[in-house]
């Protein structure tokens, strides 16, 4: 919840300005209004606390009741959920808690589409490619479309890449992290077949194979042979995931779930009737 109240705080000020929401400001702060968040295509949900959370820093008196949780399926049409309250107030908190709700909602919409695609049978994970000051929503809605989250932060385990074998070897950069940070997981990324002879001997807990070919990660996981999980990033595409997880990978790394997700297009509509 820290997370998502600091990134709604710093939305709102932002959608706000220095002299408040001039526009709404025209209207009777008693017109009573409501209104329904209804989707315009199909997807899977994801930021409900985030919307909520922006009308209830406008306007604690703002209900929002949502008929849907975080990971459902919606459909073109449908009420997934209310907002009752002051109009200047739903007015003023509209646009920031729909920019939360579409985004994060198409990541979710995006990851569900990957996530079908393995057929169950590997785990995909996302990366540190979000938005800056969003990561932890991101991938929050990374889990509500089935994914698994890779790194939060660089603390969270050690992950040896190509620019740190400028500096020193796959032997010498595993032996530093295990006697740096024992309790941390080791992982070598390789975009060469040798390099996984070598992060085997070395100790490494698993390795991510970089724009690797399908034929290529299949190498790879018959010289890993089940010692550790395989993980395989680098391009790859809805259409080309099947190819990796029938290569034996067990993880896919997907940048694009958070870089390059399309917003999934959702409205707010009032209830004129009410």
């Amino acid at each position: 919840m820290p997370a998502i109240r600091e990134a709604v705080a710093r939305a709102v000020a932002e959608d706000i300005g220095a002299l408040g929401d001039v526009s709404a400001a025209l209207l009777a702060v008693d017109s009573h209004v409501v209104a329904s968040f209804v989707p315009r295509a199909d997807g899977v949900i994801a930021g409900c606390l985030a919307a909520t959370e922006t009308f209830a820093q406008i306007d604690p008196a703002v209900r929002v009741d949502w008929s849907v949780d975080d990971g459902v399926e919606i459909v073109t049409g449908q009420v997934i959920g209310r907002v009752e309250g002051s109009l200047p107030s739903i007015l003023t908190g509209e646009r920031t808690a729909l920019n939360f709700l579409c985004h994060l909602s198409g990541i979710a919409s995006l990851t569900r589409r990957y996530v079908r695609a393995t057929h169950g049978k590997a785990r995909v994970r996302d990366t540190r490619k979000t938005t800056p000051g969003l990561r932890a929503l991101e991938k929050a809605a990374v889990r509500a479309g089935g994914g698994v989250n890779h790194r939060g932060s660089l603390s969270d385990s050690v992950l040896i890449k190509d620019n740190h074998l400028a500096g020193l070897s796959i032997p010498q950069a595993v032996a530093r992290a295990r006697l740096r940070w024992p309790g941390l997981s080791v992982q070598v990324e390789c975009d060469q077949r040798d390099q996984v002879n070598t992060a085997i001997e070395a100790g490494a807990d698993l390795v991510l194979l970089d724009n690797m070919t399908p034929e290529q990660v299949a190498e790879c996981v018959k010289i890993v042979d089940g010692r550790f999980p395989v993980e395989v990033s680098g391009n790859v595409s809805v259409e080309t995931l099947g190819a990796y997880v029938d290569a034996g990978a067990n993880l896919i790394s997907v940048g694009a779930l958070t870089h390059s997700a399309p917003v999934l297009d959702i409205g707010l509509d009032l209830d004129l009737n009410n």
